[in-house]
């Protein structure tokens, strides 16, 4: 579980299955791609999508983190907010304990994320189809300057931990290894099921961009005339 202090007898294991590892850095491109097509109607139909395959990425992530391998899932990596404060100042005075999994503190980031996402996605769909109040349209901007914010301090946290504990942590989520206690390793990577992630995604981009209403160099911009005309931009 959680919080094994590292020890001699440390060996490679594997920690990340596949598909937490396909979820993270499609979720890494996709927040990318939206955050930088976030402006103006010319890739409105490309952020909105990428914002909908990220809405559906957290509804993965959130039922592999109940069902999915010990180190996806949130029991083994949710902790209360003693623990948290405990990890953080740890964490300050350059003594914070190691974890195989998520640390206390990434975790408050991971749940965050999710939240965060989740509610931009949704608000996004909302302002697109010309739902809700205006008021819906700041607060799906101000959810993603404030997914932004919580990546960048996640992104500062990951590399501190890297340090302390000598551990690449970016390294560790492209390969799914990590140095561990054996007994703390999965079994299992489900490649499978990280395939099925994949051609689930491109699946879907194919679909928006045959539906899209134009298609060829000219869909991006297209498609904001034909799928909002009535709306303003997300």
């Amino acid at each position: 579980m959680n919080g094994r202090s590292a020890s001699p007898a440390e060996g490679r294991i594997l920690v990340w299955d596949a598909p937490v590892r396909v979820f993270h850095w499609t979720m890494v491109l996709c927040f990318a791609g939206a955050w930088l097509t976030a402006e103006g109607e010319r890739w409105r139909l490309l952020h909105v999508t990428l914002g909908y395959t990220m809405g559906g990425l957290v509804a993965f992530r959130v039922l592999w983190g109940l069902v999915g391998t010990h180190h996806a899932r949130f029991k083994s990596f949710v902790r209360g907010p003693a623990a948290v404060g405990r990890y953080a100042l740890n964490l300050v005075e350059g003594q914070a304990e190691h974890h195989v999994g998520h640390n206390p503190a990434g975790a408050v980031a991971i749940v965050g994320m999710l939240l965060l996402t989740a509610f931009s996605a949704g608000s996004g769909w909302a302002v697109f189809n010309d739902l809700g109040p205006e008021l819906l349209e700041e607060l799906h901007e101000l959810s993603g300057n404030a997914l932004m914010a919580l990546v960048l301090v996640h992104v500062f946290g990951v590399i501190v931990a890297s340090r302390l504990h000598r551990e690449n942590l970016v390294r560790a989520m492209f390969s799914g290894w990590k140095q561990g206690p054996a007994d703390e390793g999965i079994r299992r990577a489900w490649r499978g099921l990280a395939a099925v992630m994949l051609v689930a995604v491109l699946g879907f981009w194919a679909w928006q961009w045959q539906t899209a209403p134009a298609g060829g160099a000219t869909l991006a911009t297209e498609a904001g005339n034909g799928h909002g005309d009535e709306q303003d931009d997300d």
